[in-house]
């Protein structure tokens, strides 16, 4: 098994309409939205032209070459002039959850926004109930920046918000700690 990320389509908006209002999905986002399909258009056509934005599918190629989709990958907030950017992702698929992706997509990452994009930090936010990814940033060197008290008002309820981010710099003297299978990224045509 291999994976890719492949840039959102149209054709995607549906399924991903799906991913995002699963309970399970929206447990660890800022929201709970009801979609539609009008709205996942509007967001589509803002995310295909954004110089601050890059969206993919998260695909599983299996041994034949077939493709499923599996979740969404974001990297948001790109500022091109203080070279840095936001990242998320979730998998949408249960079958996708526990297989150990996360490293490779992590990994990939980093060497993506620091070695091909060339910025110097990237940064995500996790609501602090959400030990296990905190923990899993942590291990691949993201550090805790701090805590947001109170930062989001959800279902009735205030939650903690942990920022964390990682600088080239230690991702330069920790890269070669790690052996992983990179994922393929798909680039956007000039």
């Amino acid at each position: 098994m291999s994976y890719r990320l492949r840039l959102v389509r149209e054709a995607d908006l549906e399924m991903v309409m799906r991913w995002r209002m699963l309970p399970e999905v929206t447990k660890y986002m800022y929201t709970d939205p009801q979609l539609t399909i009008e709205q996942q258009r509007a967001w589509y056509e803002r995310m295909a032209t954004s110089e601050r934005d890059r969206v993919w599918i998260i695909e599983s190629i299996d041994e034949a070459g077939a493709a499923q989709s599996i979740g969404l990958l974001s990297l948001s907030e790109i500022d091109w002039t203080n070279r840095r950017c936001a990242w998320a992702y979730y998998l949408g698929e249960t079958s996708a959850r526990g297989i150990g992706l996360a490293k490779s997509l992590e990994l990939t990452i980093y060497a993506y926004v620091f070695d091909t994009l060339g910025l110097n930090k990237l940064w995500c936010e996790v609501f602090s109930f959400n030990d296990r990814v905190v923990a899993l940033h942590e291990k691949f060197g993201s550090k805790v920046e701090g805590v947001a008290r109170q930062h989001i008002f959800k279902n009735g309820e205030w939650f903690d918000v942990v920022r964390m981010g990682i600088l080239k710099s230690e991702w330069d003297s920790l890269r070669d700690k790690w052996t992983w299978t990179p994922i393929e990224i798909e680039s956007r045509p000039a």
